[in-house]
């Protein structure tokens, strides 16, 4: 593993916790990011971008 790898945060979307390093499997992590404060909201960011493209993909479908 790369030291910057070591030294980097991911979000766990099993445990729903930031971690620090490549603690768990890669299906079940989210990163990297360089702080704690930034990967913990990273499961809750994702949806939201998720939620927004699905809206975005049905108002084409809609209109388009």
């Amino acid at each position: 593993m790369a030291d910057d790898e070591k030294n980097q945060w991911y979000y766990n979307t099993v445990k729903q916790r930031a971690e620090y390093g490549k603690i768990s499997p890669t299906d079940q992590r989210m990163g990297p990011y360089k702080t704690k404060e930034d990967a913990a909201p990273a499961w809750e960011m994702g949806g939201d971008r998720n939620a927004k493209g699905a809206e975005e993909h049905r108002s084409r479908d809609t209109y388009g």
